[in-house]
């Protein structure tokens, strides 16, 4: 008799992370948070909480060596991974990296690696302090975990958020996006033509968005200096459409984000527009890798962030029954779906 097997594609990437999680007991009262959040929590001391999260990359998933560049890529992989600690509202202090490397791989080439991930522990502030290395049949894959440390009055999860809350980003959405369209575009240009020179144009921005993005540290410095805590965040990785589902949901809440809120830089706005012919608030919502911190703050901070150069507020959160929604510019209310990247996708009906 043949058993029944459940394929990764029908529970999809979250699916399949409730599903983990549900089997996981804890045993230590040191844990304080597991799965389910940007980083595990686990008991410091009487006054802080640790913070650990750990990211992995595999070439041909996450990044395409015809284009990305070994140094850009080491510091992607440390920036995106820190990213994680700043949605806790933690600073992070020490990285370890996993490495598994085909044997088309030289030293040269983990030495360019390295230099970009010593850039970035030059940059956050933190000391890479170990590590793993195999050898693999496919290519690249990079493992970074990461450690910081909250203090426990101000460390953020995402199921915290209250009604009536306020809905805040920092920078801007869509870019890096567009940037991986840019560079996809003159890839296939060059398998067609390996003759021909790349039409990357003023498009430095797009690009750098895409290839070398920064964690937003910075902002977890300003809400500080701000006297703001947040009633709970993320960081932007899958889609700010995605990212908000997140926190409505694991918060019990609903949400209502507004179109001309939501920040676009000139670049991302004009390439969507004049060079993809994609609407530009689809990028933002959906495109992912902006690793921008998306929060919920209380109203009466308002007064404290409302001519904040870097942080936007776009919406509220909302009762659960009036779900996600987006009003767009004309005034009309759509309700917001998560499309942005998803591992292990499930397959569309028939």
């Amino acid at each position: 008799m043949a058993e029944n097997f459940t394929p990764i594609q029908e529970l999809g990437e979250f699916g399949l992370i409730n599903s983990i999680q549900q089997s996981v007991k804890q045993f230590l009262p040191s844990t304080i948070k597991g799965i389910g959040d940007d980083c595990a929590v686990i008991e410091k001391n009487e006054e802080e909480f640790w913070v650990v999260s750990t990211d992995t990359m595999c070439e041909a998933v996450h990044f395409d060596l015809r284009y990305v560049p070994l140094k850009h890529l080491g510091y992607k992989a440390l920036s995106t991974a820190i990213s994680d600690i700043a949605a806790m509202n933690g600073i992070p202090s020490q990285v370890l990296v996993s490495l598994a490397l085909s044997s088309r791989f030289t030293k040269e080439a983990v030495d360019e690696l390295y230099e970009g991930m010593n850039h970035a522990c030059e940059n956050y502030k933190v000391d890479l302090v170990g590590g793993d290395t195999t050898s693999s049949q496919s290519g690249l894959m990079i493992s970074v975990t990461v450690i910081g440390s909250v203090k426990k009055e101000k460390i953020a999860y995402r199921s915290t958020a209250k009604k009536g809350d306020l809905v805040c980003v920092t920078g801007d959405f869509g870019a890096a996006y567009l940037g991986l369209h840019l560079l996809e575009r003159e890839k296939q240009a060059f398998l067609e033509n390996d003759k021909m020179q790349p039409k990357l144009g003023t498009h430095s921005y797009l690009l750098q968005r895409q290839l070398k993005p920064e964690a937003r540290t910075d902002a977890i410095f300003e809400l500080e200096d701000l006297g703001i805590v947040p009633t709970s965040m993320i960081d932007v990785s899958d889609g700010l459409a995605s990212e908000i589902m997140h926190l409505a949901t694991q918060s019990n809440l609903g949400a209502q984000l507004y179109e001309e809120k939501i920040p676009i830089a000139n670049e991302t706005f004009n390439a969507g527009v004049d060079i993809f012919k994609i609407d530009p608030i689809t990028c933002a919502l959906n495109g992912g890798e902006d690793y921008e911190l998306l929060m919920t703050i209380k109203q009466e901070d308002f007064d404290k962030i409302e001519k904040h150069p870097e942080i936007s507020i776009i919406g509220f959160m909302t009762d659960p029954d009036q779900g996600v929604n987006l009003i767009t510019k004309q005034g009309n209310v759509k309700e917001i779906q998560a499309q942005g990247w998803q591992h292990f996708k499930k397959p569309e009906k028939e």
